[in-house]
Order: structure tokens, then C-alpha cells, then sequence
């Protein structure tokens, strides 16, 4: 290990294979990052990568293939745009979880008017926003920007000119299902969120703060760590 005041002594000379060999020197706990990667494929879901990895690496930690399994189809509903599936296999899980957390639910019900309005079913995007969202949106003030941003893809033929156009973005769809994972992880006492990001984004963090002091370093690209993950 070395600290920042020697990186910022040996600046002037750091190249790849400087760096290379520093890193190189760095004692690397094995078993520690294969949890990690381990950790990142339970609660993302993929749970055939992870019965086998946890093979292969020797990992002694029991995986709850059933509760992948049940978090998988439920992802999955809410990604393909099915989100009335969605709640009822949670409901069928825990009804607790939805009952619990009124946001969550709130968004489950704004993901699925984005997905009636994504059909062009006008009639029955107005009708379930005023039988459904509008009521929570009398509950929880705080509701309605989002019911009038929502209906604000209405007034627009050409969504890609919409201020709001991005919520019929899939990656609309991937945050809505990510929620309710991190919810269903929570419920069931686990992680909500795997360690695995976190630490790339100290790795980013790290990296800056260095450029700030002028340490100059190879560095990892963010499109780089976007595509490891």
C-alpha cells in the first residue's frame, strides 16, 4: 500500500508500468472480492451466474435460490412493462411490502400509467390516473408533480421533443424495477444494494480526487466501469 503524499512525490514519473507494478505490490484478498462479485450477481438477480460462480470460487455462503427466483420474475415483469404482474407476484410474496411503503407503490402505479399512455390508449390512461393516481396524489401532496408530469406525455405526439420524454425511456422502467428489488431486498433483511457499484464509484471518486491534487495516474474511463457492469 502507499499513501497520497508518495504518490504526489513520484508524479512527474508515474506511467502505466510505474502504476502496473505498485498495483502488482498491493495484497489482494481473493476470497474478499469473490464475494463481492458474488454479492453483486445475488442481488441484481442472476441467479444461474450465481449458483455457478459460487461454485467454481469456492464460496462457502448459502444462496437463496428461491428468493432470486421470485425478485427475477418480478424484475422482469416491471422490464417488460407488465407491472400490473409485477404487483400482484409481490403481493403474492409479502403483501406487507407494498402496504409499507406508499412511494414505492406510487411509482409501481406511475410506471403502469407511463405503459397504458406507451400503448396509446388515451381514454384509458385519463381513466386510471383519475381512479388511481389522483387519490394518492389527494393523500400525498407530494405525488402530484409527478401525476402532471406524467400526463404531460399526453400533450405530445413526437415524444422525443416531450420534456418528460424519458419516461417511457426503458431505463424508466429498469429504475422502477430496481426500487422494488431493493425493497423486496429489504423486507427480507438483506442488502439493498450491492457493494460491488459502490465500490467503483469510490474508484471514480478516488480518481478525481487525485486529478484535483495534480497526481497524475492512469485512469479508469466511466464508460469503461459502465461496461464491466
Amino acid at each position: 500500500r502507499f499513501g497520497l503524499g508518495e504518490l504526489t512525490a513520484v508524479r512527474d514519473k508515474m506511467d502505466v508500468v510505474d502504476w502496473q507494478q505498485r498495483m502488482s505490490e498491493v495484497a489482494v484478498d481473493r476470497v474478499l472480492v469473490n464475494r463481492l462479485l458474488l454479492d453483486y450477481l445475488v442481488i441484481e438477480g442472476y441467479k444461474d451466474a450465481a449458483e455457478a460462480f459460487s461454485r467454481e470460487s469456492g464460496l462457502s455462503e448459502q444462496i437463496d435460490v428461491a428468493s432470486i427466483a421470485d425478485r427475477m420474475a418480478i424484475r422482469a415483469a416491471v422490464q417488460r412493462g407488465d407491472v400490473q404482474a409485477a404487483i400482484d407476484l409481490v403481493d403474492a410474496l409479502d403483501p406487507q411490502i407494498l402496504r409499507a411503503n406508499g412511494t414505492l407503490a406510487f411509482h409501481l402505479r406511475q410506471q403502469q400509467l407511463i405503459e397504458i399512455i406507451r400503448s396509446g390508449a388515451v381514454d384509458d390512461a385519463l381513466a386510471f390516473a383519475q381512479t388511481t393516481l389522483a387519490p394518492a396524489g389527494e393523500a400525498n401532496p407530494a405525488f402530484l408533480d409527478e401525476i402532471e408530469r406524467t400526463m404531460a406525455l399526453l400533450a405530445f405526439e413526437d415524444t422525443a421533443s416531450c420534456p418528460v420524454g424519458h419516461l417511457l425511456d426503458p431505463s424508466h422502467r429498469h429504475k422502477t424495477a430496481s426500487e422494488l428489488n431493493g425493497a423486496i431486498l429489504a423486507a427480507q433483511s438483506s442488502q439493498r444494494e450491492p457493494r460491488l457499484p459502490i465500490c467503483l464509484r469510490m474508484l471514480l471518486w478516488a480518481q478525481q480526487d487525485l486529478a484535483d491534487k495534480h497526481v497524475v495516474v492512469p485512469r479508469v474511463a466511466p464508460d469503461q466501469l459502465v461496461a464491466a457492469h
